[in-house]
């Protein structure tokens, strides 16, 4: 592996940005990737020490908060600094990064009292939180959610059920989507749900394909008292929240994915070019150096492509032109990266197969980021509105 690699300089990329890219990357060759392994064996889920060793290491790179302000712990970063460590966080499989302290960007909205309570110490590693949105009969279409909140004398009670609740089985505390009933009209509001709270609790945690440090549990919440003030982006405010954020997580994944194509082709390659079958290399053979030259081109194009994502947001583009660009990223990158995989494990034969090997393992992660943060047909969908509502040419220059 090519632990010197960075992007060109002629890209317009600070000294800044390219030390950060470094330090991700040094990150992941020295941090997760030599974890993966324990990692796969036990289900994802590492000892106790190991996870703490993953936390420091990320606190002293300066990794931990990116996108958070410094003031509440954070580094402050631009979403094309944030791009590349993501991108590079994407090269080691099993999510170990999921340690790496952070918090979800809506508790940059949140009172006062949460920032102190909640997202400082998500930032130091010292809490976890989970975002639950999607339920039963709503997921990548918001608008079919049932989970409600009525007004009580001291704030809210909220009833409903939460599916795929990402780290929910490991949450402190809960960012929780419901409609306010208002006079029978109702309001999408996001809910801060302290997980200790009576009411709440997990009534399913199944397994998944991949191996993970989290579950997706369903949770419900019966009678769950909040009070006045522990609602992010206002009353009513939930979905403007909530887009601006499935804009984040959808470039995030097109940014990981970049990152998987990245590992998988340096493996692959490094295979192809050794292994020999019939007097020759296999990479000599087109049924080999075709597919392999399929993905790179597919990862230089969705690289370019979220990168410039990134730089729009950073510039201050109308923000619903990059959500509907964020989309095309994570149609796209997605789409590609499982085909890279695919076609990596074909590469490598029988050992493709094995779990201890970097195709397979990939093989089984990618396949999700086609469906959570918005299936691939939803995606499809929200840019062919941003076509028709902001023309071709908003979209693709």
């Amino acid at each position: 592996m090519n632990q010197t690699a960075t992007i060109p300089g002629d890209q317009g990329l600070t000294d800044e940005a390219l030390d950060l890219q470094r330090r991700a990357r040094n990150y992941v060759e020295d941090v997760l990737i030599p974890l993966e392994q324990e990692a796969e064996l036990l289900h994802g889920r590492l000892p106790e020490e190991t996870i703490r060793l993953v936390k420091e290491r990320a606190l002293a790179a300066g990794l931990t908060g990116g996108l958070h302000k410094s003031e509440n712990g954070g580094q402050g970063w631009s979403k094309t600094e944030w791009f590349l460590v993501e991108e590079q966080l994407g090269r080691s499989t099993n999510a170990i990064s999921w340690h790496i302290p952070n918090g979800y960007n809506v508790w940059d909205l949140a009172a006062e009292k949460h920032v102190e309570k909640w997202l400082k110490p998500l930032l130091r590693g010292e809490a976890r939180d989970a975002y639950a949105v999607t339920e039963r009969g709503a997921g990548s279409d918001p608008s079919g959610i049932e989970t409600t909140a009525v007004r009580t004398e001291g704030g809210f009670r909220i009833n409903g059920e939460k599916w795929f609740v990402t780290s929910g089985d490991v949450a402190d505390v809960l960012v929780v989507m419901a409609n306010l009933d208002e006079g029978g009209e109702l309001l999408p509001t996001l809910f801060v749900v302290d997980k200790s709270l009576g009411g709440v609790e997990t009534i399913e945690d199944p397994g998944f394909t991949h191996s993970y440090p989290d579950g997706h549990p369903t949770i419900r919440f019966e009678d769950v008292e909040v009070e006045e003030d522990d609602v992010i982006g206002g009353v009513g405010g939930g979905d403007e929240v909530q887009k601006a954020w499935f804009a984040e997580e959808r470039l995030g994944i097109a940014a990981r994915g970049i990152g998987s194509m990245w590992r998988l082709l340096e493996e692959t390659v490094e295979w192809a070019v050794t292994r020999e079958q019939g007097g020759s290399r296999i990479i000599d053979y087109q049924g080999v150096s075709f597919p392999l030259a399929d993905s790179a081109t597919d990862a230089a194009a969705g690289r370019l492509l979220t990168l410039e994502v990134a730089r729009l947001i950073d510039a201050g583009a109308d923000p619903k032109v990059c959500h509907n660009k964020a989309s095309m990223a994570k149609l796209f990158v997605s789409e590609a990266a499982w085909r890279c995989a695919d076609r990596c494990v074909q590469i490598f034969g029988g050992r493709g197969y094995r779990r201890d090997n970097v195709a397979e393992r990939f093989l089984r992660e990618l396949r999700v980021d086609r469906i959570w943060e918005g299936t691939s047909e939803i995606q499809r969908l929200i840019i062919a509105r941003g076509l028709e509502k902001r023309g071709v040419e908003a979209l693709i220059q």
